[in-house]
């Protein structure tokens, strides 16, 4: 409706009889997504509706972790879990409560990654521009924010496999790109030697601070999503996802509300870029091939598309996978394990680990609920 349309049907006594009868989007908007949210969530209301008991022993144990755990375990595979987490989150949020399954996530991860070696330091010296680090760290994630919700921009127009066709091609443009200018990215040999830098006396390369610098970008990237799920714009996403034509009646700008929801996935998967950089210590074109496209596609998928924990989860499971499963096969088959895996979550659960232990938690609950 324009402007002069509902100041005309606000003068008018039927207009206002019109309005007075007519729900508020807000409340329509929470039965097509069964949310009864209805005014905007408070950050103080979300932490306090939030924790519990089970949430405050998860993070006793995750803060204990690192302390009782080898080097090995702490870097190898919590950091790296964690890091990796952040980036299937963020696809987890886009496919989820938007609909949008994308598969330039790894991409924008890795513009971030590119952006900090190459305004940042590496090991090539004559490519590198050796800005310090509380300049180049934003300027990273702003810049693959940007790129995200470019991508967003192109491909939001599209629904289903198009969608997922659209971010492909970006994302195989994308590699081609870094695989073949020498220049800027150095060809296939990437970047070298970039690591995190040290503050306060820090080394955060060391396994311990490494992995709290993480864990603390990993809950305020899940603290984050949990808080949109429930604001209104989160709500709305929802309403988007589930009817389109219905939200686009209501007065809602449906194009705007994805591409912001690619812009705010982008600044997830671009800090876990830049951590994902620093755990390597290096960028090349294999950090944004084809296999980690579809890999953090994998990861979402394990633990759950519709649940912001189930990346983690999924991540763990992958990097276990990846350490561990060449105990069990050969290297070159270590994809016929994750493809395995796969498929039997797939088949028995769609809604991954996460959608697995609510089953399995209604069944043998059911009795005493009831």
């Amino acid at each position: 409706m324009s402007a002069a349309n509902w100041r005309k049907a606000m003068n008018s006594g039927a207009g206002r009889m019109a309005m007075t009868a007519r729900p508020a989007p807000v409340a329509s908007i929470s039965v097509l997504t069964g949310h009864r949210e209805s005014e905007p969530v408070s950050w103080i209301g979300f932490v306090r509706g939030q924790i519990s008991a089970r949430h405050v022993i998860v993070l006793t144990l995750l803060i204990v972790y690192p302390f009782v755990a080898t080097p090995f375990f702490t870097f190898q595979i919590a950091a790296q879990a964690l890091a990796l987490g952040m980036i299937a989150l963020s696809l987890a949020f886009l496919g989820g409560y938007g609909g949008m399954i994308s598969l330039a996530q790894m991409t924008v991860a890795g513009i971030a990654g590119y952006v900090v070696a190459i305004f940042g330091t590496s090991a090539s010296e004559a490519i590198s521009l050796n800005w310090p680090w509380w300049v180049v760290v934003p300027f990273a994630v702003a810049v693959a924010t940007i790129a995200g919700a470019l991508i967003g921009w192109l491909s939001v127009r599209t629904e289903g496999i198009y969608t997922i066709m659209i971010t492909l091609a970006i994302g195989v443009a994308f590699h081609y790109l870094t695989l073949q200018n020498y220049s800027v990215f150095n060809g296939f040999q990437g970047l070298q030697r970039v690591y995190p830098p040290t503050v306060l006396g820090i080394d955060w390369r060391s396994p311990i601070p490494f992995y709290f610098l993480c864990l603390f970008f990993a809950l305020a990237a899940y603290c984050a999503v949990k808080y949109v799920i429930r604001a209104p714009f989160g709500v709305a996403l929802q309403g988007i996802r589930d009817n389109p034509r219905r939200m686009r009646a209501l007065g809602f700008h449906v194009t705007a509300h994805r591409v912001t929801a690619y812009a705010f996935t982008a600044a997830i998967a671009a800090v876990g870029g830049v951590l994902f950089t620093w755990y390597n210590g290096l960028v090349t074109p294999g950090s944004v091939g084809t296999s980690w496209l579809i890999n953090v596609l994998i990861i979402a998928v394990l633990g759950g598309m519709r649940h912001p924990i189930g990346a983690f989860l999924g991540a763990i499971v992958f990097v276990l996978l990846q350490n561990f499963a060449i105990d069990l096969v050969d290297r070159e088959r270590f994809n016929l394990v994750i493809g395995g895996v796969f498929l039997a979550i797939v088949l028995f659960s769609p809604d991954g680990l996460v959608g697995l232990w609510m089953r399995l938690k209604r069944r043998f609950g059911g009795v005493e609920s009831r």
